[in-house]
C-alpha cells in the first residue's frame, strides 16, 4: 500500500459570546484568543508568584520536607537520583543547587544510563548508588513505580524520598515519604506539575521546615529559591505537560529571569548554542531550541553532561558544555533522518496498509534502530501520516523499547492499558505516559502479537471516528491584523503550550513566490485572499518531508499558520509560520 498522508481537518475554536473584561492593555484580538482558551478574568493571566498554590496544600510535602530537613541538619550524605530526559536533568540540577543553598554539605547525584539501567530507581541502580554510601536517596521525576528499587534501598538501610509526577500504579513503593500531585485528594491546583515543578515545591517545603527550626540566621542566609525558576521553566516546557495556570506562572517567572540575565549560565548557553537570544526568550525557544539540545545527552550518551552544564556557575564553562550538547544534537538529527527514511520505506512495504481499511496506528521496528531516537522518529512519522505511531528499537535486557506519539482523540496511554488488561499483562512488560506520548517495553517475540492487538483495540476505540489530526484554529485574521505589532503582542501574551496553545489562524492565500530552503523547508510569499497588500513572508518547515506541494495549487493555497517575529541581522519583520497547507 502507499500510505498517503491523511488530510488534517481544520476546526475553529469556540469563543464565548461575551468576551472577558481583561483590562485596557488587552486588545480585542487577544481577548478573543484568551477567551477561546478558557480565560474568564484577569486572575487567569496574572502570573505573579503570589498566585501560586501554597506548598502546604500538596499532600505528602510536609512529611518529605521534615525528612529532608532532618538530613540536612544532621549533615547527612544526600544522593539525588534523576531521569535521563530534560525534565529529569533540570530536576536533578535544581535539587543539587537548592539543597546546597539550603545548607546541605554533602550532595551528589546519579542518573541511570538509559542503555544500561533503563528508567528510574531500579534495584540495579541502587547497587551502584550504595558505592557512594548515601544516607538518604531523593528521587526526582521518577520513583512512583520503583518498588524494587525502594525495597533494595530499604534493605540497605537507605531511606528514600520520592518526588514524581507520573501516574501511580495500584500500589505505592515503601518510601520514607512520597510527593506526587497525582496522589493528591485535597484539591491541590498544581496537579499538572512537571517533575521539576514537584521538586521546586519540595525545596520550598524544606526551606519552610528549616526556617521553623531556626536553621537560618546571621551565619546562614535563607536562600531565594526563585533563582532556580529558569530550570523549572525549561523542564516544564520540555516535558510538554499541560500549560495550566500554575505551570504558566512558573514558566513565565522563569522566562522573565532568563530575559533579565538572571538565570543559570547553563540555560543561557543552551539558548545561545541554538542561535536564540536569551534576552528575548519565550516558551517555544525552550521547547524547540534548548530542550532538544539538553535531551540529546540522554538520548545518545550520558545525561551527566547536561546536568553538569546546568550546574555550571561559569559562563565560559557553560558555553563549552553547550557546544558539546549542540554537537550531540546534530548527531541526533543525522541519526533521526536516517531512521525516518527507513521508516518511510518500511511503511510503503507494510502489508497491513490496506488502502480501503488503513491501519489506525502505525507500528514500526528495525533491529538496527537507536532506542534514544525512536520517540522523535515516531513524532515525525505521526506528523506525516496523521495517525498515532509507536516505534520500537532494541533495548536493554534483550527487550524492545517502544516510544509512541498520538494525535487528538486517541489517548495513547489508555490504549496501552487496554492492551495490557486484555492480555493479562502477557505482552507488555512495562508502560507509562499520557494521552499524546507513551513508552513501553515488550519481548522481541511478542512484537507481531502486540502489533495485532494494538490495531484491533484501536479500531474498537475509534469506531466510526475518522483518522487524521484535527487542527484547531482561531479563525481568519482581518487585513489590519497582519502586522509586526500583532505578532509581537501574541508572542509575549503566553506562555503558550499544551492546553493553552499558541494562536493558530487559517486563511486562503495567493502564492506570489516560493523556493526550497535548507533542502526541505519551503519559503513562500503569500497574499491574503481579497487583500491588496504586499506579499507576506512565510515559511513551512519540513514541508517536503510532510509531502506538501504547492506547485499544483494553481496559485492558491489554504493554510493554517501562526504569526511570528522574524529576526535577521538586527532587523525584525512579520513572518507566517505555516502549520499546514494544501491546494485551495
Amino acid at each position: 500500500m502507499t500510505r498517503e498522508a491523511l488530510t488534517p481537518r481544520l476546526r475553529d475554536r469556540d469563543v464565548p459570546a461575551a468576551l472577558p473584561a481583561l483590562g485596557a492593555g488587552v486588545s480585542p484580538l487577544l481577548a478573543r484568543l484568551y477567551a477561546a482558551r478558557g480565560v474568564e478574568g484577569p486572575s487567569d493571566i496574572d502570573y505573579r508568584l503570589a498566585t501560586l498554590p501554597h506548598p502546604a496544600g500538596l499532600s505528602g510535602l510536609a512529611a518529605a520536607s521534615a525528612v529532608m530537613a532532618d538530613a540536612i541538619m544532621r549533615g547527612q550524605r544526600l544522593l539525588v537520583v534523576g531521569d535521563f530526559d530534560a525534565d529529569g536533568a533540570t530536576s536533578t540540577a535544581l535539587a543539587v543547587r537548592a539543597l546546597m543553598a539550603l545548607g546541605a554539605t554533602r550532595v551528589d547525584y546519579l542518573v541511570p544510563n538509559r542503555f544500561e539501567f533503563g528508567y528510574g530507581l531500579s534495584a540495579e541502580l541502587v547497587a551502584v548508588a550504595r558505592e557512594r554510601s548515601p544516607d538518604l536517596i531523593l528521587t526526582v521525576d521518577n520513583g512512583i513505580s520503583a518498588h524494587a528499587g525502594v525495597d533494595a534501598a530499604n534493605a540497605a538501610g537507605i531511606p528514600v524520598v520520592v518526588t514524581d509526577h507520573h501516574l501511580p500504579g495500584a500500589t505505592l513503593p515503601e518510601a520514607a515519604a512520597i510527593v506526587n500531585p497525582q496522589l493528591d485528594t485535597q484539591g491541590f491546583a498544581g496537579r499538572s506539575l512537571a517533575g521539576v515543578g514537584v521538586c521546586f515545591y519540595l525545596m520550598l517545603g524544606i526551606r519552610s521546615a528549616l526556617r521553623e527550626r531556626g536553621w537560618f540566621g546571621p551565619q546562614r542566609a535563607e536562600p531565594a529559591l526563585v533563582e532556580q525558576l529558569d530550570l523549572v521553566a525549561l523542564g516544564t516546557v520540555a516535558d510538554v505537560v499541560p500549560m495550566d495556570s500554575v505551570n504558566r506562572t512558573l514558566v513565565e517567572q522563569g522566562l522573565r529571569r532568563i530575559r533579565a540575565g538572571e538565570g543559570t549560565p547553563g540555560v543561557a548557553a543552551l539558548l545561545e548554542a541554538a542561535g536564540r537570544d536569551p534576552a528575548d526568550c519565550i516558551a517555544s525557544d525552550l521547547g524547540f531550541a534548548a530542550g532538544p539540545r539538553l535531551n540529546a545527552a540522554g538520548r545518545l550518551g550520558d545525561m551527566g553532561i547536561g546536568i553538569e552544564l546546568l550546574l555550571c556557575d561559569s559562563a565560559t564553562q557553560a558555553r563549552d558544555r553547550a557546544a558539546e550538547l549542540d554537537a550531540l544534537n546534530r548527531e541526533r538529527r543525522t541519526l533521526e533522518q536516517s531512521m525516518r527514511e527507513e521508516a518511510l520505506a518500511g511503511i510503503e512495504a507494510d502489508t497491513l496498509a490496506d488502502p480501503d481499511d488503513p491501519a489506525p496506528v502505525l507500528c514500526l521496528y528495525r533491529e538496527d534502530w537507536h532506542q534514544g531516537v525512536v520517540g522523535i522518529v515516531a513524532s515525525r512519522i505521526k506528523e506525516r501520516f496523521q495517525r498515532p505511531v509507536i516505534a520500537f528499537a532494541p533495548g536493554e535486557a534483550g527487550q524492545l523499547k517502544g516510544s509512541g506519539r498520538s494525535v487528538s482523540g486517541v489517548h495513547l496511554r489508555d490504549l496501552l492499558e487496554a492492551i495490557d488488561t486484555r492480555t493479562d499483562g502477557r505482552l507488555i512488560q512495562r508502560f507509562g505516559g499520557h494521552a499524546m506520548a507513551a513508552g513501553l517495553s515488550i519481548r522481541p517475540d511478542d512484537y507481531a502479537a502486540f502489533r495485532d492487538e494494538l490495531q484491533a483495540i484501536a479500531r474498537e476505540q475509534l469506531g466510526e471516528r475518522p483518522l487524521g489530526e484535527v487542527i484547531d484554529t482561531d479563525g481568519e485574521l482581518t487585513a489590519n491584523a497582519y502586522t509586526l505589532t500583532t505578532a509581537r503582542a501574541i508572542r509575549y501574551a503566553g506562555p503558550w503550550g499544551p492546553g493553552f496553545p499558541e494562536p493558530c489562524f487559517r486563511g486562503r492565500f495567493r502564492v506570489a513566490g516560493q523556493r526550497v530552503v535548507g533542502s526541505h523547508h519551503l519559503k513562500l510569499s503569500l497574499v491574503p485572499e481579497g487583500e491588496a497588500t504586499p506579499p507576506l513572508d512565510a515559511i513551512a518547515f519540513n514541508a517536503l518531508e510532510q509531502g506538501w506541494d504547492v506547485h499544483t495549487a494553481a496559485g492558491w493555497i489554504l493554510a493554517a499558520f501562526r504569526l511570528d517575529v522574524n529576526r535577521f541581522r538586527g532587523r525584525e519583520s512579520l513572518q507566517l509560520l505555516i502549520d499546514y497547507l494544501a491546494p485551495a
